[in-house]
């Protein structure tokens, strides 16, 4: 979707969300003394663990670990895109995702309405030309799938939605926007789709976006599709995913196929995981909307020259997308058939079968490059290492890659170190999986609470860094009530330059609360830290807040005393100061003994 959605209206969104409405809207929550509980929604349990707090705008499962706002939630339960995520939220609140195109906000919202209303009128031109039903009908398909797909029909006239929609100027603009009508050299406009069956090609939200158009008679092109528009995009979406997300809550996986009438022919046999990428090569966008909805992809192509070409590119463009848990197979079918053809001539159950059959990435891609070379020879052996070298590298460190290499290795007849060495790899071993997830900050059964208003010196949570990033994600206010010193950076502690932004971030408006400040940190690699940081109890209540995050800053300030003035003693010891440094030296000496006079714990208390 064209234009960027201004952040000042994420702000607003966020802030004015109900988290407990978004949640218990879909999954059913007892409330539990401040909070709400529920079973998690994202894994299976007995016992419910999955608490939300309206106190702090988000939702936390101590069982699997899953947590964040209300935007979060939307994004992970309904499988959706942030974009889209922000637009539901705003729908439910009754607002209008505002964009920025060139600087200026523009609304989307009529180029929406004029698809819609063409729909309806491609679905009644359907009804009232039989050249039209017969056609689908010879295709095989029956009323009902094409209701649910909403496929219609547009007339071989030149000015069908000119006519019946673009009564004024701006109408004709909107059309124009809309990629429904083309401009005329010599003033005016026509119909972009003429004499063609029309299938609407719809957005995570059900909303149509463009079309496809495929034409009846004789002709080229023999598909047309709608130009990229500010609500359409070819390279990022999916004709079906819409239909097949409604047709089955629980995909596991999806069927990629190449063309509108595959997808509506397997739906009409029941087969309802199947999408089709619009008149485009796979790409990266494709691969991260599929993985966000089911962890497995099936490419089914046909078995001839070009369909292995495409199988070879998508294979290509998936590779750094496979990180573990992920899974990519591929079904290339006979010469000369398609899902469309096969699935009526062999039926569901021989076409489901196929599928059962479909070869995993791994053995596609080491069988394409073993096609081409001698493995008897030492030259083919060679070749099929250089062949296989760059295309490793685009996979992520992980389990996925080291059984690759694994049996790379074991096709070549060398042990898996002396290949790892020919590749320029790493030791075996040494491409971890990431981090361990971090422990359970509470007890499955009892949310977290506030603990008692804890003082100085007890607060012995982790790094003073991390305690005062903690405060201030749980109690944004103190930011208005206590400033950042300059010279924190001197303590040598991590984290101090996240301290200074979500401070400044906290500052930027008076009423900010720990969602906007969680948001602010979307796509970013500190939002895990931060969410599993407001996931954990408070260090104090909001009444002792302010005072332990004015004591975090001053334990920081001397740490930064301290490491400035080991480093400095360490320089004297080595060489003479100079004038300055003296100076320095004897006011930090002067600071420290004060310091420790004051908290009681020097020599003369």
């Amino acid at each position: 979707m064209s234009g960027l959605i201004p952040q000042d209206f994420i702000d607003d969104l966020v802030q004015r969300a109900d988290i407990v409405e978004v949640v218990g809207s879909r999954v059913p929550l007892t409330k539990a003394g401040r909070e709400y509980k529920a079973r998690c929604p994202f894994h299976s349990e007995k016992t419910p663990s999955f608490w939300v707090s309206p106190q702090k705008g988000f939702y936390h499962c101590f069982g699997c670990g899953a947590h964040g706002t209300a935007l979060s939630f939307l994004m992970e339960y309904e499988r959706l895109e942030f974009p889209v995520a922000v637009e539901e939220l705003a729908r439910s609140i009754g607002l209008e995702v505002p964009r920025t195109d060139s600087g200026e906000r523009v609304s989307v919202e009529p180029l929406y309405n004029v698809l819609d209303k063409a729909v309806t009128l491609y679905r009644q031109a359907l009804r009232e030309n039989p050249t039209a039903v017969e056609y689908l009908k010879k295709r095989g398909l029956d009323g009902e799938t094409a209701r649910e797909f909403g496929i219609g029909y547009a007339p071989l006239a030149w000015d069908t939605l000119l006519t019946a929609c673009g009564a004024s100027e701006e109408d004709r603009q909107q059309l124009l926007g809309a990629g429904l009508v083309i401009p005329r050299d010599t003033g005016g406009f026509y119909d972009r789709f003429r004499d063609r069956i029309m299938f609407p090609i719809r957005d995570s939200r059900g909303r149509t976006i463009a079309f496809g158009g495929r034409i009846i008679a004789t002709g080229e092109p023999k598909y047309l599709n709608s130009p990229e528009t500010p609500v359409f995009h070819k390279g990022r979406e999916l004709y079906g995913l819409y239909e097949a997300r409604r047709a089955e809550r629980k995909l596991e996986r999806l069927l990629v196929v190449e063309g509108y009438m595959d997808v509506v022919m397997l739906a009409a046999h029941g087969i309802r995981n199947a999408v089709a990428t619009l008149g485009t090569a796979t790409t990266s966008e494709h691969l991260r909307r599929i993985f966000s909805v089911v962890p497995e992809v099936v490419f089914c192509f046909d078995g001839d020259r070009a369909g292995r070409e495409a199988a070879w590119r998508a294979l290509q463009v998936s590779l750094p997308s496979l990180h573990d848990g992920r899974q990519i197979r591929f079904l290339l079918l006979p010469d000369g058939e398609d899902p469309d053809s096969l699935v009526r001539r062999e039926g569901a159950a021989a076409f489901g079968a196929r599928l059962t059959e479909s070869i995993p990435l791994s053995e596609f891609l080491l069988d394409s490059l073993s096609a081409d070379v001698d493995l008897r020879s030492l030259d083919g052996k060679a070749r099929l290492a250089a062949l296989a070298k760059p295309l490793l590298s685009q996979l992520p460190d992980g389990v996925y890659r080291e059984l690759l290499t694994t049996e790379l290795a074991r096709r070549l007849g060398l042990p898996r170190e002396r290949l790892d060495g020919l590749l320029g790899n790493p030791a075996t071993g040494s491409s971890g999986a990431g981090p361990a997830a971090p422990a359970p900050t509470a007890r499955p059964d009892r949310p977290a609470r506030p603990t008692r208003q804890a003082t100085g010196h007890n607060t012995t949570r982790g790094s003073l860094s991390r305690q005062a990033i903690a405060l201030l994600l749980h109690y944004p206010v103190v930011a208005h009530e206590v400033a950042l010193p300059d010279n924190l950076e001197g303590s040598g502690q991590r984290g101090v330059e996240l301290l200074r932004e979500l401070h400044a971030l906290a500052l930027s408006r008076p009423d900010v609360t720990p969602p906007l400040l969680l948001e602010r940190f979307r796509d970013r690699p500190e939002l895990p830290h931060l969410a599993q940081l407001l996931a954990e109890e408070p260090l104090v209540g909001p009444e002792g807040a302010a005072a332990e995050f004015r004591g975090c800053l001053g334990r920081l300030l001397s740490a930064a005393t301290q490491q400035e003035l080991a480093t400095l003693l360490q320089k004297a010891g080595q060489e003479a100061l100079s004038g300055p440094e003296r100076e320095r030296l004897a006011t930090l000496q002067r600071t420290v003994v004060a310091g420790t006079a004051t908290t009681g714990t020097g020599r003369g208390s």
